[in-house]
């Protein structure tokens, strides 16, 4: 697979109008914390004329269900994900996962109205997931999305330190997993990081700059996230094996 096909999926994206946030991998490579996603990630808004625009979408994409379950409203609803391979020559195997609902995040004109909107290499602007959300959704059971997190927020933290915003220092102090970028940020906004300790305690130790806490404490919060994801899918995974179930037993009678 080429780093081509994502461009040409997106670019059909654009020119069907469909209402999708990119996510996942290609949204870290975008914002400049990974160098190459093999897949495209998207937030679908589930209008009714949205859908019909993703449907046709995915005809022109020669895109087909490889996984369970099947893609309608009520099953992104529910907080599941459509899993689709594509098949047509300008982006033959190009894997692309949908959602709608995601653990810990409003509902997707919330999304939509915070979103960024780069302009990629290619010329082509992509509307992204913001940033913050980003991270938020990387959140999960999974080892690969907390270095990434971890390299989101420290590329962000580089880029903007010169002159940042409050909401920039906010970001900052509620999201980065290095102790060493907290440790400096609590040090020159001692009264934000205090205020901020409520929501994220380990600023506390940010606050004293103990380097030697800081890490058990970051590693700590990760556990417990990871176990609330493992909450939120469980019930997910037992209707996907019901489905799967329903699946075997009617190929058995047909």
């Amino acid at each position: 697979m080429t780093p081509n096909l994502i461009p040409r999926a997106l670019s059909l994206i654009r020119q069907k109008r469909v209402r999708a946030l990119v996510m996942g991998g290609q949204a870290c490579v975008l914002y400049g914390a990974a160098e190459f996603s093999r897949d495209l990630d998207l937030a679908l808004s589930l209008a009714p004329d949205n859908l019909e625009r993703f449907r046709d979408l995915l005809s022109g994409l020669g895109a087909h269900s490889i996984a369970l379950p099947p893609f309608e409203p009520r099953h992104l609803e529910a907080g599941h994900a459509a899993h689709f391979r594509c098949a047509a020559p300008e982006v033959a195997g190009l894997r692309i996962d949908v959602m709608s609902v995601l653990r810990g995040l409003p509902g997707f004109e919330v999304l939509w109205g915070r979103r960024t909107s780069i302009e990629a290499d290619t010329g082509l602007r992509v509307e992204l997931l913001s940033l913050p959300d980003l991270v938020r959704a990387k959140k999960t059971q999974r080892d690969k999305d907390w270095p990434m997190i971890r390299r989101l927020v420290e590329a962000h933290y580089f880029l903007n330190r010169g002159q940042p915003s409050e909401g920039q220092m906010r970001f900052w102090l509620l999201e980065s997993r290095t102790p060493e970028v907290l440790i400096e940020v609590a040090r020159q906004h001692p009264s934000l990081a205090a205020s901020l300790a409520r929501e994220r305690s380990l600023l506390t130790a940010a606050l004293e700059a103990d380097l030697s806490l800081l890490p058990s404490l970051l590693l700590e919060e990760e556990m417990a996230e990871r176990s609330r994801d493992r909450e939120y899918w469980k019930p997910l995974r037992r209707e996907i094996e019901r489905l799967r179930r329903k699946r075997t037993a009617r190929r058995r009678t047909s």
